[in-house]
């Protein structure tokens, strides 16, 4: 077999009892918090484009929207995954040379899965096979020094688990991850320089074409069996050679991926966390800050600190903000959080957000840079106008540690972020059978997200 066949076979006979409690509890724990932050994300301007774009060329459909409406399946994967995405605050899994957000796949998952009518159980399996593969890949593939972006491996996870929540035996599943894995090489240059739209819909992007092709292997069509190992494959053209069994895998990675507390890059969390808790320790009022140096782990440093990717001083636009350390740091000092409501674009250009991050000095840290990714240290020195200097050193934040991901957590934050989109009546509804969900069909939880948005909590 090739190794995409042997991926096949294991994807196609992956089951929700293939999966520990732990897994079953953090996996139900991953989609309530991605589910907060679509609906945190119903009225951002790229999604709200999105949406008008369906309702043009499509408007109905089999699969459900979240916040009312219907599509094709491709097109409400591609919709529904830029709401899991938009806010960049849904969960994330670190690897040493590659990141990702797994959660990013859940769009695509369940357009699958509802258009089967598939068990919540299969969900369950389908979504968790997709952490694992693109988690797996991230492990022992990376793509990022090779000038391609992460999403690259989102196509074998999603073409897997698409082709699971449909149900399609192993030949078919393999011809799936074969094309997606042919078709969707997606070019690092989305996070490098000035950030842009697509940075948060480039996974979406993926959702959408791999659930397309997904269901054309489902009638036929196949693919390049040879697609890792082949000439001219992914190992010869992308990633360079590397071993994975599927055989000896399990369903478990989705236990090691971390939630964030704030809206903000993955990268950041630790610094706003330290500088945060600053803020509170020495009562600083805001203006209280004449400088900030922060050392913190290299990944950190290259990719939103102003290192290899670009300048991160220059900031104007929401995409900039959520990828400059700079200003993240700025704004935490300033409002004391950082939150959907701190992208707002008279907040992102005020003056005294910018003229706080220019005086934010980045380095990196080599002793930091070694224990990434098991922590993600960093080290804060604040300079205040009275004369003084603190400083903090943090190497986690709640989230990154296993008690920190936590259902109360998820629902505290789904509750948070959707309060404005639903009555306490449907978000109860909603929480209910995202915990119970292995006793539901799928559309019975589409029905519902369908629901959000056409009543608000004061109705």
């Amino acid at each position: 077999m090739t190794l995409v066949e042997q991926l096949a076979r294991f994807g196609a006979r992956a089951s929700y009892d293939d999966l520990s409690e732990a897994a079953r509890e953090q996996l139900k724990i991953r989609v309530l918090d991605a589910l907060a932050c679509a609906m945190g994300a119903l009225d951002g301007e790229p999604v709200r484009r999105i949406r008008e774009q369906v309702a043009e060329f499509d408007g109905s459909g089999p699969c459900s929207l979240i916040g009312g409406g219907s599509a094709a399946p491709d097109r409400a994967a591609f919709y529904n995954s830029a709401l899991v995405h938009y806010l960049d605050f849904n969960d994330s899994y670190l690897a040493r040379d590659e990141s990702c957000h797994p959660s990013d796949s859940l769009g695509a998952v369940l357009a699958a899965a509802e258009y089967a009518d598939a068990s919540g159980r299969d969900f369950l399996a389908a979504l968790a096979l997709a952490y694992q593969v693109q988690c797996r890949l991230s492990d022992a593939a990376p793509v990022r020094d090779a000038g391609f972006d992460h999403v690259t491996h989102a196509a074998y996870a999603v073409a897997a688990g698409c082709a699971r929540a449909l149900g399609l035996d192993a030949d078919r599943t393999a011809h799936a991850v074969a094309i997606a894995g042919t078709a969707f090489n997606a070019l690092r240059v989305t996070r490098t320089g000035r950030p842009s739209h697509w940075a948060g819909l480039a996974h979406a992007n993926v959702a959408g074409t791999a659930t397309r092709t997904t269901l054309l292997a489902r009638r036929g069509i196949t693919g390049p069996a040879e697609v890792l190992e082949g000439d001219k494959g992914f190992m010869d053209a992308v990633a360079g050679y590397f071993t994975l069994d599927w055989e000896a895998e399990n369903l478990e990675r989705v236990t090691l991926t971390i939630l964030k507390k704030y809206a903000a890059a993955t990268y950041a969390q630790t610094a706003i966390d330290a500088v945060l808790g600053l803020r509170q320790r020495e009562a600083l009022a805001a203006g209280a800050v004449e400088r900030v140096e922060l050392d913190i782990f290299d990944v950190a440093y290259h990719e939103i600190g102003g290192g290899q990717e670009g300048d991160r001083t220059l900031v104007h636009t929401r995409e900039d903000a959520d990828h400059s350390l700079p200003w993240l740091v700025a704004v935490a000092l300033l409002d004391g959080e950082v939150t959907p409501a701190q992208y707002r674009p008279a907040r992102i250009e005020a003056a005294d957000v910018q003229t706080l991050l220019r005086r934010v000095r980045v380095r990196p840290e080599e002793g930091f840079s070694r224990r990434f990714p098991a922590e993600m240290p960093c080290r804060v020195r604040l300079s205040l106008r009275d004369g003084r200097g603190v400083s903090a050193e943090v190497g986690d934040y709640p989230g990154f540690r296993p008690e920190g991901r936590t259902w109360a957590s998820a629902r505290e934050k789904f509750e948070r972020l959707g309060e404005r989109y639903m009555t306490p009546s449907l978000r109860d509804r909603i929480v209910g059978t995202v915990s119970g969900l292995e006793r539901f069909r799928v559309a019975e939880l589409t029905r519902l997200l369908a629901a959000v948005g056409r009543s608000s909590a004061a109705a």
